[in-house]
């Protein structure tokens, strides 16, 4: 995996090098399960193995989440593309949409098992008799999944959400290949986590910034907002990559994919502010793409590098198309997290959502939510 069209900015290199200062401000190590990525895939591979359901298929298939804890079915969504055999769709929202019943499997995904929107849909899904299957580290999900007798798979607790994508994604594909929905995934899933364990080497904080390329894409990304901009399989990815700018590097970031772009956002760059120079585009590359997105990409590139100086080319890496989606996303949360450390920011806390959690415990819909989950299970 490389980037293209970098110019390293000197004068930071060396807090990107200084493990003693890394460690200072990232206080709670979150560079360590970016190191462990691999580990964690092998473990929750493990874990994934205890799914047990009917062998039924369902007609389509709802990942209900939120944030850390959605974005596995955004990857499960683009991943099956050419390999599911029905719908899959992920719910970020209190509601199912109007086509959820009983011959839908819904998957609530909640790390914390308390998250409001999941439980809410969770009771949603309940009152429809659709077939549910949960995937918690605890919390009232698990809680209620065991009241209600509603299957469930309790993954290992005490990380972020966000770092939690193993264990969240991969009983995804689990579950979905134990009831017919897709199939023959293994084989995929070991190259992949060996193409994370590489990838995770070629990127961990020892490997000085010459040559490692999160670090180097950081630097040259430090003080703007990055754009990051997909296609096909990397659309999901993309909006990791957002996600992890946003939670911990703590700065704005946004994504957007081939070729939906090309119909609305290209015509954003074409009068230059002020602002604009404020922003850099990161392009998802992929040696074997269509020549219809190749096209697209460098043409899209010509037009609007008068506006920006900031243009980056990560190409993706692995032998199989799981492998590429899961280093290319790992290769993001490296990038967020040395953002972080250059911008002197410890990246695990998000001091903002915790307050907004607070501010919404007055609209007690999470305790109405669990009143009517009381009320189901007594009955």
């Amino acid at each position: 995996m490389h980037i293209s069209r970098i110019r390293e900015n000197k004068f930071t290199i060396n807090t990107l090098d200084n493990i003693e200062m890394l460690r200072k401000i990232d206080k709670q190590d979150m560079l360590r399960f970016c190191i462990n990525a691999a580990q964690h895939y092998k473990e929750s591979v493990k874990n994934a193995e205890k799914i047990s359901v009917k062998d039924t298929i369902p007609e389509n298939i709802i990942v209900a989440g939120m944030g850390g804890s959605g974005i596995g079915g955004e990857l499960l969504k683009d991943y099956t593309k050419d390999k599911a055999t029905v719908p899959i769709e992920v719910n970020r929202d209190y509601k199912l949409p109007a086509y959820a019943n009983k011959k839908t499997l819904v998957i609530p995904v909640s790390y914390s098992g308390d998250t409001e929107e999941t439980l809410s849909a969770f009771l949603d899904a309940v009152k429809r008799k659709c077939m549910v299957y949960c995937i918690s580290s605890g919390g009232i999900l698990t809680k209620f999944a065991q009241k209600l007798s509603i299957p469930y798979l309790q993954v290992p607790c005490g990380m972020p959400p966000r770092v939690a994508l193993p264990y969240l994604f991969v009983p995804l594909l689990k579950l979905t290949e134990k009831m017919g929905a897709t199939q023959n995934m293994a084989a995929e899933l070991s190259e992949a986590i060996e193409a994370v364990e590489k990838i995770s080497g070629e990127n961990k904080p020892q490997k000085a910034t010459e040559g490692n390329l999160a670090k180097t894409l950081a630097l040259n990304l430090n003080n703007t907002e990055p754009v990051v901009y997909g296609f096909g399989i990397y659309r999901g990815v993309s909006m990791r990559w957002k996600q992890q700018f946003n939670e911990n590097s703590k700065i704005p970031a946004k994504w957007e994919v081939f070729s939906e772009l090309n119909h609305n956002e290209l015509v954003g760059w074409e009068k230059p502010t002020v602002l604009s120079n404020g922003y850099a585009v990161v392009f998802i590359r992929d040696k074997e793409e269509s020549l219809e997105i190749l096209n697209r990409i460098e043409n899209t590139k010509k037009i609007i590098q008068t506006t920006l100086s900031k243009m980056f080319e990560v190409w993706t890496e692995g032998k199989n198309n799981l492998a590429k989606i899961l280093t290319t996303a790992l290769v993001g949360d490296f990038v967020s997290v040395y953002l972080a450390l250059l911008r002197r920011v410890d990246p695990t806390p998000v001091k903002s959502i915790d307050i907004l959690k607070e501010k919404l415990k007055s609209t007690r819909i999470k305790e109405k939510t669990i009143h009517e989950l009381e009320r189901l299970a007594t009955n």
